[in-house]
Formats: structure tokens, sequence, C-alpha cells
């Protein structure tokens, strides 16, 4: 990541607002986040439901309206990823199932999902990793994650049998999904240093708004005025592995701070950022993509 971010010509890494934040940064407490999901799933399809979750979590700022995708529930609003996990906890284990992927269509998504965009491309998505998973994986994915023990394998394996999760180089929801199973206490990983931070539309907002990420002029136009970016073009590129790359720097200059048993990972500084900024105005690039 390190290349296309020291490469870039129109995304900037500020490093000395970088030491400038983690000089503060340090000293919060900065923990893994007790739970992600908004519902405690039953342990028995816990896995299942992280990663058919992972599959459709992308997308959720309408490209015309610009407005953010929420999902309202006895009264409670359920903000982007949020309001997929309620709607799919709603929608019962049954949709877990390969054989229920590989079949379902926009239309039983609309119900599911109301209002949300992309349902086509959604569908799609579940009927191709259905197919593999009943193919490959006696229909589920807990099937795939009990052959793994660490980070790096189960990054292997998601990625080259599901080509839905091969957002090359970045992995976001493979690297997410990993971040999630490890959170809700579905697996414990030993090597959960190897994860990078999520490249999506929030952290790099978030990093904007603290001075971190500085864009040219053209861009900064571009992402302020909600004006499309295509998706794999040099602005996304620039954007998404500064992202990641200052995420990194920021977590060597807190861990420089820190006592060795409160080492953070690149994901917990990843999470400081996006847990703050995902329900803010604030603004953030646009790009119609399946990946974040």
């Amino acid at each position: 990541m390190r290349p296309l971010a020291e490469s870039a010509c129109d995304v900037t890494i500020d490093e000395a607002r970088i030491a400038d934040v983690a000089s503060w940064l340090a000293y919060e407490e900065l923990p893994v986040p007790p739970v992600f999901l908004p519902f405690r799933v039953d342990p028995e399809h816990l896995v299942d439901f992280v990663l058919v979750a992972s599959c459709l979590n992308f997308a959720f700022t309408d490209f015309s309206t610009r407005e953010r995708w929420d999902l309202v529930l006895d009264g409670r609003v359920y903000a982007d990823a949020d309001g997929l996990h309620a709607a799919l906890f709603r929608a019962g284990p049954e949709l877990l199932d390969g054989a229920r992927l590989r079949a379902v269509t926009a239309e039983q998504l609309s119900e599911i999902l109301p209002g949300l965009q992309m349902l086509e491309e959604r569908a799609a998505i579940l009927r191709e990793v259905g197919e593999t998973l009943v193919e490959r994986w006696d229909g589920r994915f807990a099937n795939v994650v009990a052959t793994v023990s660490t980070v790096d394998e189960y990054l292997s394996v998601l990625t080259s049998e599901f080509p839905r999760f091969d957002d090359v180089p970045f992995w976001k929801l493979a690297q997410l999904s990993a971040w999630i199973l490890h959170i809700e206490g579905a697996v414990s990983w030993p090597d959960l240093d190897r994860l990078t931070a999520f490249a999506d539309y929030i952290v790099p907002a978030g990093m904007r708004a603290m001075g971190i990420l500085r864009y040219s002029g053209e861009l900064a136009g571009a992402v302020d005025s909600w004006t499309p970016i295509e998706a794999g073009s040099s602005w996304e590129v620039e954007i998404r592995a500064a992202t990641v790359w200052a995420c990194h720097l920021l977590c060597e200059q807190v861990n420089r701070l820190r006592p060795a048993e409160l080492q953070a990972v690149d994901a917990q500084i990843d999470a400081r950022f996006w847990l703050p900024f995902h329900k803010t105005h604030a603004p953030h690039h646009l790009t119609r993509t399946i990946y974040y």
C-alpha cells in the first residue's frame, strides 16, 4: 500500500498532522469494540450471519439523492451497515443457507432491505456465493472458517473461493469480516495485526476532517460536490491507499507512546475514525462499487 500512497498525485498524507493526532490519541483507551452487530446473533449462526452480511455491506449512500440509507425498526433508526445487520437479523437464519442464497432474487431482497439501492447487484452476489457454498462447503460459511486458524489463512481462502471478496489490493470486506468475527467472539485470531484499515468512504472523510489527508483542489471539489468518482480511477485508488497507509502510520506513532501491553492494531485506529464519522454530514467520495 505504501507505494500507491507515496506516488499519489491528488491525495497527500500530512505526517506532521499524524504526529499531532498521535500525541493525544495514544492516551485514549482505543478498545476493541465490545460488539459490532446491533443484535446478539445465535452462536450457531454467527459466522454465517457475518459473512452473508459482509457480501452485502456496500453502497449505503444513494447515488442520486446523496442521502444515507437507514432502516427504522420499532422506532429506532439503524444507520447504513447497522440497518443491513438489523434487516438480516429480522429475516431470520433461513436466509443464511447456501441453497437459499443461490436462488434469491432482487424482489425478495427488496422486502428484506426496503429502499436500498443496487439490489440486482446484491442478489447476483448472493446467488454466486450461494452456488459456491452449496458445491464446495456444504452450504455454510461456517465450514469455510472452520478450515483456518489465522488471518492470513482466512483471507487467502475467502478471496480465492469467493471472487466477491477479492477486492485487490484492498480486500476491504474480506478484512472487515475477519475483524467482525473477532469482535463478536466467533474467532480469536493470533495475528490480528495483519489486518490493515478498511478502505471505505467514511474513514478517509474522518481523516480529511482531522487534517491528516489533504486533497488537491480538483479532487476536493469533486468530493465536496458529491460528484461521482469512477471505481478503479486514480482518484479512488489514491484515496483508499492513502487511508490505509495513513492509518498504519498513525498506529505506529500511537504505539510509540503506549506501553507494550496496550499496543494497538491498525483496525483499532480505523474504528476510531469510522465510529464517530459514519453518521455525520462530513462529505465523502461517492463511487458506485460493490466493494465498500
